[in-house]
Parts: structure tokens; C-alpha cells; sequence
């Protein structure tokens, strides 16, 4: 094979076998998702079809797509910088996740599928009219392009950058490009249906990574130098090992204590598992119910093994590379460890979760925007012509995110923190106005509007005036005190004339028997967990 190492700076980690694999994924994976979302001859083209994959999806493609969605950059670098610095602790976000998703999908999914759902922001039309659902279709919008869509970017670039050596802008807007060029055609189909091979390409280089990185530690390439290397870390580093930190530790306001068991943790879950477009989009395109929960239930043990995947890289640098300057640099350093071939392998899983992620993101957008903003002012509106204003969307989201990434997060030592903190001035609000909604036949769009604008105001008060309030224990004193906000604003004001249209006849919260023996398992690991790493 020609070399190619020619083709990247010197200071590039890439032998030539490295950037081969790397280009035979990158085709592979691009023909496989043309090749899944091609439409039948006789097919018209549809936005159900593209947008939610006309409710076609297997339980494997919902749970692969459902991580594949969520771990990207900022998971991955993010948290394995956050492991560097905090340590295990940060797992939580992980492994209480897996518990969420059961919720989910035994008591909220049931009750979108039931009443045709297709967004987020649809939902609160049903439910509260379209003024709530105006507000927080431009609030998403805001968060997705500015918040996750910057900082998937700006993360995976920063990877890409440490190990090729390129200029930071090119990575962005190869990225970017790739993304859009991957699901503009296919739109959700394109995306989940190739998931699997994202996730099971994920899963295998990062366990290769957590591996290799523990057994060097260790001192022997077996499962004794891997037990060995991790033994060797928790006795050099037990304050790294504590799953629950004590008000000492110097990381009490990102993980303060139980809290992150009994407190806001579950608010900010609940919000991204259950109210997120930008997840819960991949379940609401389920065959059925069924298939859906058997998919959440799959999605729920692969957050169980995340942690090893992507904390525990970031924990072995503090032996491997101790004297990093910048936390999220952390994981970029282990991939130099690894030996050519597999280093190309885990750079692809790294590279490609990103770009997974990225157009996931990409695709919940361009629904909202179109779905919820476009065509309800444009009844008119043809499917074609509005799939086309999607694909518009799609490549203006991803000009203005590769613009301001740098500006908005290139001094930022740890960006998942920074996600995680301004991301919760709002989680409570939705919690509130989806859970009250779905369950209170009395709650009243004033009383929306007031949880929603309660949520950024208290949080913002709390910031300012009781900084020493962890964040995690703001969202969750904020969360309570919109709940009675909006009770009482809800009694005070309630609707002139009935708006809702949602229903919960005909909804059914029993599971299946494995689905029910899938979720007691998930607790009993937890348990288990947080017994040996309290």
C-alpha cells in the first residue's frame, strides 16, 4: 500500500496503516448508510419517513443509536478529562443514566407513542398549545446548536487535531462536512441503521484503550496485568476511586456527595433521557411500544459498561501522563500509547462517534425547525419541500457550530462540566412542564411559562448570589421550587378553554416480563457499584 503519512504534519501519531483503516471506514460507513435509507422506486419521499425513519426502527438500531447519539466528544473527552481530575465519581452521570432509561421507557415513552408524537416540542403543543411550544422549540434550537453541536465539534477536534497534528479549523470543518454529507440524504434512517457498527466499534476500541492502558500500568499484557494495573491505580490514587465525594474533596460543587443519588443528578437525567429530542427522537421511530422499551432496555446495560470505556483512560493518564495542563487532553494522550494498527482502529471508533453524534444532533435540528417552527406557519407545504428545508437547516446548524466553537470553548479546561452546569439553568423547567403535563390534567399554560422562566431565574439568582451551591444541588432546589410555582400558578390561572389534546386512554405501563427481570438488573449492578466505590 502506498504510504500516507505525507499527507499529515509530522507531528502526526498516524503511521500509514493507521490512516488506511481510517479511510476504509470512512467509505465503508458512508456507502453502508446511502445503501440502508435508499428508498423503494415507488417510494414518495416523506418527512415522516425522513425524520423519523418512517417507524421502522428494531429495538437493536434504537439502543445502539440511542448511545451512539450520546457518546461522543464530549462524552468521551470530556469525561475521561473529568476522570483525570476528579476520578470515578464522574461515572455517576454514566451509571445513573442506566436506571433512567428504565424509567423512560416504562412511564413517559408509552405515553408519546400513544399520541403520535414526532418532537419534543409537538408534545407541548398537544399538551399546552403552541406559545409553550414556540419558546421552547427556539430554546432547543439554541441549546443544540450552541451547546452540543459547538462542543461535540470543538471535542472531537481537539482528538482529531492531538493525534494528526492538523490545523484545528480544517478538522472542524472536516467534521462538520462528513456529518452532514452522511444523513443529509437519509436523514434518521442513514443514522441509526448504521449505528450498530458505530457502537460495536466504539465499545471494541474503547475496552482496547481502557485495556492496553491498565495492562501497561500493570507491567504484563494479560488479564493479570489489566487487574493488576487497576489495583495499582486505586492503591496510588483512592480519592480518584469514591464514588460519593466528601465536602473536602476539592470537587464537591461538580459531584456534591449523595446528591448525586437523591438529588439534582435525576432531574438533569430525566431531562436528557426522556425530554430530549435529540435521544428520545430514535424510540419514538420504533415499530411499536415493545420494540421500543426492549431498545431502551439495551441502551441502559451499554451505559453500565461506559464508564470503563470512557473514565477510566483518563484515570490511568494520572500515572501514564501526569502532568497534563489540560484535563480533556487526557484521553488524545493514551491513544499515543497504542501500537500501529490499533491506534487507527481506536482513532476511527473516536473520530466516527463524533461524526455519529454529529449528525444525530444534525438530524433533531432540522425536525424541529422544520416540524415545529416551519411547517405549522406553512400548512402548504409539500413533504419534498420540506425535507428540503430540512437539509437548509442542517447545513446552517453546522456553519454556525464550526464558527463559534473556538470562541465559546477553546479556553475551557473541562467541557463536559461546563455542558453539564448551563444546561441545568433549564432541566428543571422541562422536568417540570413534561412530568406535571403528562400526569396533572390540572396544569395550565401560564403555569409552563412560569416553571420554565422560574427555572432560568432561580438558577441564574443561585449563581450569583450562593455560588458556593454546587449546581447539582441548585437544579435540584430549583426544580421544587418550580414545581410549586407552577401548582399554584396553575390553580391561579388556569386555561379559559381546554387546549390539551393529549390522552392517556388506551395507555398501558405494564412491561414485559423481560423487560421488568432487564430492569431489575440494572438496579442490582448499581447497587453492587456503588457497595464496592462508595
Amino acid at each position: 500500500m502506498p504510504d500516507l503519512t505525507h499527507f499529515l504534519p509530522s507531528s502526526s501519531f498516524l503511521k500509514s496503516l493507521d490512516i488506511w483503516i481510517v479511510l476504509f471506514y470512512a467509505v465503508s460507513i458512508f456507502v453502508l448508510a446511502q445503501i440502508v435509507s435508499r428508498r423503494k422506486a415507488t417510494e414518495e419521499v416523506s418527512s415522516k419517513g425522513y425524520f423519523l425513519a418512517g417507524n421502522t426502527l428494531p429495538w437493536w438500531a434504537i439502543g445502539a443509536s440511542l448511545i451512539a447519539a450520546n457518546i461522543s466528544a464530549e462524552q468521551i473527552i470530556g469525561m475521561s478529562g473529568s476522570g483525570y481530575r476528579i476520578g470515578l465519581a464522574i461515572a455517576s452521570y454514566e451509571w445513573m443514566a442506566a436506571i433512567t432509561l428504565i424509567i423512560v421507557g416504562k412511564y413517559f415513552l408509552p405515553v408519546f407513542l400513544r399520541n403520535g408524537v414526532m418532537t419534543m416540542p409537538g408534545f407541548l403543543q398537544q399538551r399546552f398549545g403552541p406559545s409553550v411550544k414556540y419558546l421552547m422549540a427556539v430554546f432547543w434550537l439554541g441549546l443544540y446548536v450552541f451547546v452540543n453541536l459547538t462542543s461535540i465539534l470543538w471535542l472531537g477536534g481537539t482528538a482529531v487535531t492531538t493525534v494528526t497534528g492538523l490545523d484545528p479549523v480544517i478538522v472542524l470543518i472536516g467534521l462538520g462536512i462528513f456529518a452532514l454529507l452522511y444523513q443529509i440524504s437519509g436523514g434518521l434512517k442513514a443514522v441509526a441503521l448504521t449505528d450498530i457498527v458505530q457502537v460495536t466499534l466504539l465499545v471494541l476500541g474503547g475496552l482496547i484503550i481502557a485495556g492496553l492502558t491498565l495492562t501497561k500500568i500493570g507491567g504484563e499484557q494479560s488479564l493479570g496485568g489489566f487487574v493488576n494495573g487497576f489495583n495499582t491505580l486505586w492503591g496510588r490514587f483512592p480519592e480518584h476511586f469514591h464514588m460519593i465525594l466528601p465536602k473536602t474533596s476539592p470537587f464537591y460543587a461538580d459531584l456534591p456527595g449523595i446528591a448525586v443519588l437523591v438529588g439534582g443528578l435525576w432531574i438533569m437525567n430525566i431531562s436528557y433521557w426522556g425530554f430530549n429530542q435529540y435521544i428520545i427522537q430514535r424510540a419514538l421511530a420504533a415499530k411499536s411500544t415493545a420494540e421500543a422499551q426492549k431498545g431502551i432496555a439495551f441502551a441502559a446495560y451499554l451505559k453500565l459498561l461506559m464508564p470503563l470505556i470512557v473514565v477510566v483512560p483518563g484515570m490511568a493518564a494520572l500515572l501514564l501522563a501526569p502532568n497534563l495542563t489540560v484535563a480533556d487532553h487526557a484521553y488524545p494522550e493514551m491513544m499515543k500509547l497504542l501500537p500501529t494498527g490499533l491506534l487507527g482502529l481506536v482513532f476511527v471508533a473516536l473520530t466516527f462517534a463524533v461524526i455519529s453524534s454529529t449528525a444525530s444532533k444534525i438530524n433533531s435540528i432540522s425536525t424541529i425547525f422544520t416540524l415545529d417552527i416551519v411547517a405549522p406557519l406553512n400548512p402548504a407545504l409539500s413533504d419534498k419541500t420540506l425535507v428540503t428545508i430540512g437539509r437548509i437547516a442542517s447545513v446552517v446548524a453546522v456553519a454556525i457550530a464550526i464558527t463559534v466553537a473556538k470562541p465559546l470553548l477553546g479556553k475551557s479546561d473541562q467541557v463536559f462540566q461546563y455542558i453539564q452546569e448551563y444546561t441545568g439553568f433549564f432541566t428543571p423547567g422541562i422536568v417540570v412542564i413534561f412530568a406535571l403535563g403528562m400526569f396533572w390534567k390540572r396544569c395550565s399554560t401560564a403555569g409552563a411559562f412560569v416553571a420554565v422562566l422560574s427555572s432560568f431565574l432561580l438558577s441564574c439568582a443561585a449563581k450569583i448570589w450562593l455560588p458556593a451551591v454546587p449546581f447539582m444541588n441548585r437544579v435540584g432546589w430549583v426544580f421544587l421550587a418550580s414545581t410549586v410555582l407552577c401548582v399554584l400558578v396553575s390553580f391561579i390561572i388556569p386555561n379559559k378553554r381546554e387546549v390539551s389534546t393529549l390522552t392517556l386512554e388506551g395507555v398501558s405501563f405494564k412491561t414485559s416480563t423481560a423487560f421488568n427481570i432487564l430492569g431489575v438488573g440494572v438496579i442490582a449492578i448499581l447497587i453492587g457499584l456503588y457497595t464496592v466505590f462508595w
